[in-house]
């Protein structure tokens, strides 16, 4: 077993877990915190899409340990209370979700996109960078129109870290 400290969603967590513990592991079972989905345990779904130090990352295919001493927001940290993150909020107007199984992975790429690329965030960027993330209920048309107007509402309100 080893120790491992990380911020998560801004709080101090520590945990012992087997060196091969997936981060998303530790996040589901050790924390509770259940909004990571884990979709294909390969890195090709995106369900399991956390930020890791302000970057997007696949925490299926991250080590717990490799992340003991970073800053961790997962989907349940990006809302500021009971108001919905800009993202989250663009993602139910533009109805950019059906079962919502991909949907926390599809709101934390889409955050760091947007992050990168503001309001100079394209159709043809968002499709691109959505290619590791899969909606298997095909509502990628309203997905992209949620990202891109999240991007033109308040670009500078986005930041979640």
């Amino acid at each position: 077993m080893t120790d491992v400290t990380m911020t998560v969603n801004g709080r101090e967590v520590k945990g012992a877990v087997e060196d091969r513990t997936l981060l998303v592991h530790f996040l589901r079972e050790n924390l509770g915190l259940t909004g990571t989905h884990v979709g294909c345990d390969t890195s090709q779904c995106g369900a399991c899409v956390i930020h890791v130090d302000g970057k997007a990352v696949k925490s299926c295919t991250m080590l717990a340990v490799q992340a003991s001493g970073s800053a961790v927001t997962t989907i349940e940290g990006i809302a500021d209370g009971s108001e919905l993150h800009p993202v989250q909020a663009a993602f139910r107007e533009h109805h950019g979700l059906q079962c919502g199984y991909c949907t926390p992975g599809m709101i934390m790429t889409a955050v760091d996109m947007i992050e990168r690329h503001g309001s100079a965030l394209n159709e043809a960027t968002v499709r691109e960078e959505l290619d590791g993330n899969i909606c298997r209920c095909t509502g990628y048309h309203n997905i992209v129109k949620a990202i891109l107007a999240a991007a033109n509402a308040a670009p500078a309100t986005i930041a979640a870290e």
